[in-house]
């Protein structure tokens, strides 16, 4: 045995042990370091006897503890390290027993690493306070022994290599707290073995990777708290290892390879990831992820095998990709369901002709995967295989192609709110076209999937999938393209419908096109195909949405498919053209509410009439034809608020205008289209106008044109068309409108329309090159008559005056008249005569009686007549409490108007003034005083105008007699007084004439002053004076019965001063109250007359008025 080396002093290292000698020694243990020293290192044992190495001595304080002795049989332990010092290493050996322990670290000290072994590594010393803990040792290559224990603070050792043949592979050593375990070893490549488990690892460590490969792999070590779980190994032939479990806040491992099928990853710790699964090999599945991992992709199939599933993905991992079909076609695998809030993998594709897999489920929260396209046909004959449905929320595959004529797949079903896949195409001339698939729903707040497009057919195109619906909160998807015919004569297949807001989808080209899809609710339905034969229909417009516009036919059979019918405020398709044969065009669809009804269809046959506007839409229009024309569609009526359509115009007829609905206001009617210039047909009246609308103008240049619409209440009656023959007849106006206009002809002008009560009528026509002019039309309440027209010819008459209207003026004509004008409404004025014609001219209408409390309107002047003259009309009545209108003045001779009446407790109206004489004429009478009304206090009657002025340079004529006075009001109430009546117009003044006699209770009219004699006052009325003489200047004239004599006038006043005086001052003075005496030229009142009345009155020839 060898000695021991000698203790160091304080400050000294140890002393080195002797060696073993020979077979038999056994190594000394090596010295204690003094106190900061080093330990001795222990010799190894006698080499051949297997002794073990001596135990290295323990550190002094800061010393490092020496390295155990080795290698030999069991070795010896490395020395503990002194306070500060780091722990000897243990002895390694090379044959037969355990590798010593490395020793413990001193406080503050790294632990001392173990030593190596045959059979398994030491463990790796403790690390002292504040050190790392030593490493384990490692398992020696051949038995595949364990690899040592990592010290606390350490990582483990890693495993021993099994030999080949025979060897497992070692497990890695287990970490020491904290460290990392370690990898273990793969066993032997020949055996089978399986590779030994990675270590775990210690508390925030990572779990070793398990070895491989070989047989059955070791499972990869779970991670310590906080570290990483290990990877599980791979595998030529068996199953591959799973991960180890991450450890708290660690990844899992991933799992291995293996031909069997993928591992499964090692589930995440607490915070962390899981590990992937293992992919599987050559057809196998893939393992299934770990909590938190992807799972593995499915492997491919060989050539005779179906592809492998995918791995299902973890919680919260994605499903892993199935695997591809390969070989004789078999299906492609599955694509693994993902994990609690993870996507879902592809389903793999398939092979030739396989069927693909179907794509995994989404996970809860997370998408689906989509679902793979079936293989094509490679050989004639062959169909193309399915698509496979898309998993929740994954668009589904396409079907696969056919060949030569096989059938197609179908598209797969799209998951819920995915996208279904598209049908294949056929191929070929014997089999039709599959459909696509349907459209996937869409999820709560998602929009849904569109359909797929159908494949199109060598025989018949298939019909494209229906769009899903959309989800709570979300669109609809849009149909899809129906497929088209290849060949001549096949079919177009329809659209598919649009799902609940999705458009409808086109229909495929063929010979009889398939419709357009159905919108869903809210969108438009698809168009209609093409055709050679046989235009498909346009689609119905969903609730909200247009119906889809018709196909066009073809060549020279294809007749225009009909526009599909709006849904509820969509618009109506337009019906297409028939082609150049002849062929009917096709109707519109009727608008939905709210819509516009499509144009009809077609050049050449019978058109297809406009649609029917929906309510409150515009009617469509009649397309020009070569046979009969279409009719405009009507406009439907408008909904509450809302304006009702117009009507569409046509080349025949144009349709009605809608009413307008509660509170809207009515459509107007549309124009009535022109026939050919030369063909002499007539032209289309214009639609009658809704309620509040104007009527539509009538159709233009032909033979008859049509008449102009009549408006709806309110509107204007539209305008009648011009013609070379006959004019049409302009329109009624609606109640409160305006009747339109006559249109122009060669023949004859068209009437003019009526107006509505408060409107204008129309204007007549006016006749070309001496055709008559048509008569304006009637006004209504308050409204126009219309100009009688014309150039040449007989003059058409102006249209009476409304009530209240003016009449129209006669044109210019040898014998236009003008006409009456219209009496006017209550408390309206009246109308005024019409202009003058060539002949006469018309006669005023009456002031309208006072309504409530108004006054009566006043009636106004006659106009100048060329021929007999006319009379100024009476005053209209007045409304109790108001005035009677003023009677009008008469012209030319003729007398003016009486008074109006009146109302209760009113006062009539003043008559009229009578015109002055024309030469050679006689002054007319002046009106009667209105009579006053009756009352409790009795209104006045009013005062009888004077009667006409004097006549001018021609005989002298008499003057007029006054109006009467109105009759005084009677009482009403007990003990009341009647009222008094009214005074008595004056008579007018005569030239050298009679004054007129006064009105009942009025004065006599003055004489006229004469050159010689004055004229003898008119005689007073019942309780009147008489009137004064005239003045003369040789004698006075004769006072009226119970008037005053006039005074004739002397020589003190010279008569050439006065004459010339008189006609300086001819024609009219204010009344000043005040008469200036013939004899002694004073200014004296008269009493009869209240001062400063300022009336208005003719003056006399002679130079002084006359006193009283």
């Amino acid at each position: 045995m060898a000695g021991v080396g000698g203790a160091g002093g304080d400050g000294g290292d140890g002393g080195f042990a002797g060696a073993g000698v020979g077979a038999a020694g056994v190594g000394g243990d090596g010295g204690h370091a003094g106190q900061g020293g080093v330990g001795g290192k222990g010799l190894s044992g006698g080499f051949d006897t297997g002794d073990a190495g001596g135990v290295g001595g323990a550190g002094g304080a800061g010393g490092s503890g020496g390295d155990a002795g080795g290698p030999g049989a069991l070795n010896g332990n490395g020395g503990t390290g002194g306070l500060g010092g780091r722990g000897g290493d243990g002895g390694s050996t090379s044959s037969k027993a355990t590798a010593g322990s490395g020793g413990d670290g001193g406080t503050g000290g790294k632990g001392g690493d173990a030593g190596q072994v045959v059979g398994a590594g030491g463990t790796g010393g403790n690390a002292g306070s504040g050190g790392d803990g030593g490493f384990g040792g490692a398992g020696i290559d051949g038995s595949g022994k364990a690899g040592g224990r990592g010290g606390d603070g350490g990582d483990g050792g890693a495993a021993g290599s099994g030999q080949a043949g025979v060897g497992l592979g070692g497990n890695g050593g287990l970490a020491g707290d904290g460290g990392a375990g370690g990898v273990g070893v793969g066993g032997g490549f020949d055996t089978g073995s399986p590779g030994g488990d990675g270590g775990f690892g210690g508390d925030g460590g990572t779990g070793g990777d398990a070895g491989g490969p070989g047989g059955f792999n070791g499972t990869g070590g779970n991670g310590g708290v906080g570290g990483r779980g290990g990877d599980g190994g791979s595998s030529s032939k068996a199953t591959a290892g799973a991960g180890g479990t991450g450890g708290a806040g660690g990844h899992g491992g991933d799992s291995g390879q293996v031909l069997g099928a993928g591992g499964t990853g090692g589930n995440a710790g607490a915070g962390g990831d899981g590990g992937f699964g293992g992919a599987g090999i050559d057809g196998k599945d893939g393992g299934r992820g770990g909590n938190g991992g992807a799972g593995g992709v499915g492997g491919n199939a060989d050539l005779s095998g179906t592809g492998g599933n995918g791995g299902t993905g973890g919680n919260a991992g994605g499903g892993g990709a199935g695997g591809h079909g390969v070989g004789k076609g078999l299906a492609g695998g599955a694509g693994g369901d993902g994990g609690t809030g993870g996507s879902a993998g592809t389903g793999g594709n398939g092979f030739v002709v396989g069927t693909a897999g179907n794509a995994g489920l989404g996970g809860t929260g997370g998408a689906g995967g989509n679902g793979d396209n079936g293989a094509a046909a490679v050989v004639s004959g062959q169909s193309g295989w399915d698509g496979y449905n898309g998993g929740a929320g994954g668009k589904g595959g396409d079907g696969g192609t056919g060949v030569a004529g096989g059938a197609n797949g179908s598209g797969g079903m799209g998951g819920t709110g995915g996208i279904g896949g598209n049908g294949g195409s056929g191929a070929g001339d014997l089999f039709s076209g599959v459909a696509g698939g349907a459209g996937g729903k869409g999820g709560d707040g998602g929009a849904a999937g569109a359909g797929g497009s159908a494949g199109g057919g060598g025989g018949t195109a298939g019909s494209a999938g229906t769009s899903g619906d959309g989800g709570a909160g979300g669109d609809g998807g849009n149909g899809a393209e129906g497929g088209a015919a290849q060949t001549f004569g096949g079919d177009g297949w329809a659209g598919g419908n649009g799902g609940d807001g999705g458009k409808g989808g086109a229909a495929g080209v063929g010979g009889i096109n398939g419709a357009g899809g159905d919108g869903g609710d809210g969108a438009v339905g698809g168009l209609g195909g093409p055709s050679q034969t046989q235009a498909g229909k346009g689609g119905v417009g969903g609730n909200g949405g247009h119906g889809g516009a018709a196909g066009v036919g073809a060549g020279a059979v294809g007749a225009g498919g009909d526009g599909g019918n709006a849904g509820n405020g969509g618009g109506g398709g337009s019906g297409y053209n028939g082609e150049p044969t002849g062929i009917s065009g096709g109707n519109a669809g009727a608008g939905g509410a709210g819509g516009v009804g499509g144009n009809s269809g077609g050049v050449g046959g019978v058109n297809g009439n406009g649609g029917d506007g929906g309510v409150g839409g515009i009617g469509g229009n009649g397309v020009s034809p070569t046979l009969t024309p279409g009719v405009g569609g009507a406009g439907g009526d408008g909904g509450d608020g809302g304006a009702g359509g117009a009507g569409g115009s046509g080349i025949g007829v144009a349709g009605q205008a809608g009413d307008g609905g509660t509170g809207g206001s009515g459509g107007v009617g549309a124009k009535g289209s022109s026939q050919g210039f030369n063909s002499g047909l007539p032209g289309y009246a214009g639609g009658a106008g809704g309620d509040g609308g104007d009527g539509g103008n009538s159709g233009g240049l032909g033979g008859f044109n049509g008449s102009g619409g009549n408006a709806g209440n309110g509107g204007d009656g539209g305008d009648g068309g011009s013609s070379t023959s006959t004019p049409g007849v302009g329109g009624t106006g609606g109640t409160g409108g305006n009747g339109g206009s006559a249109g122009t002809g060669v023949g004859g002008a068209g009437n003019g329309g009526h107006a509505g009560h408060g409107g204008n009528g129309g204007g007549g026509g006016g006749g070309i090159n001496s055709a008559q002019g048509a008569a304006g039309g009637v006004g209504g309440a308050g409204g126009l008559g219309g100009d009688g027209s014309g150039i040449g010819g007989t003059n058409g008459n102006g249209g009476n005056g409304g009530v209240g209207g003016t009449g129209g003026a006669g044109a210019t004509s040898p014998l236009g008249f003008g006409t009456q004008g219209g009496t006017g409404g209550e408390g309206g004025a009246a109308g005024a005569a019409g202009a003058n014609g060539a002949s006469a001219a018309g006669t005023a209408g009456k002031g309208g009686d006072g309504g409530v409390g108004g006054a009566g309107g006043t009636g106004l002047a006659g106009a100048n007549g060329v021929g007999p003259s006319a009379n100024g009309a009476d005053g209209g009545d007045a409304g109790p409490g108001g005035s009677g209108g003023k009677g009008g003045a008469g012209v030319n001779g003729v007398g003016g108007g009486n008074g109006g009446k009146g109302g209760a407790g009113g006062t009539g109206g003043a008559g009229g003034n009578g015109a002055a004489g024309s030469d050679g004429g006689s002054p007319t009478a002046g009106g009667n005083g209105g009579e006053g009304g009756w009352a409790a206090t009795g209104g006045f009657g009013g005062a009888g105008t004077d009667g006409g002025a004097n006549g001018a340079a021609g005989a002298w004529g008499t003057g007029g007699a006054g109006g009467n006075g109105g009759n005084g009001g009677s009482a009403t109430t007990s003990s009341a007084a009647g009222a008094a009546g009214g005074k008595g117009g004056n008579g007018g003044w005569g030239i050298d004439g009679i004054g007129g006699a006064g009105g009942s209770g009025g004065l006599g009219g003055y004489g006229g002053d004469g050159s010689f004699y004055g004229g003898p006052g008119g005689a007073g009325g019942a309780g009147g004076g008489g009137g004064d003489g005239g003045g003369g200047a040789i004698f006075g004239g004769i006072g009226g019965n119970g008037g005053n004599g006039g005074k004739a006038e002397t020589a003190t006043v010279p008569l050439t001063v006065a004459r010339a005086a008189a006609v300086a001052l001819a024609g009219k003075v204010a009344w000043s109250g005040l008469h200036l005496m013939g004899r002694t030229g004073c200014l004296v009142p008269r009493a009869d007359e209240a001062a400063g009345s300022g009336e208005v009155l003719p003056i006399s020839a002679n130079a002084f008025y006359r006193s009283a």
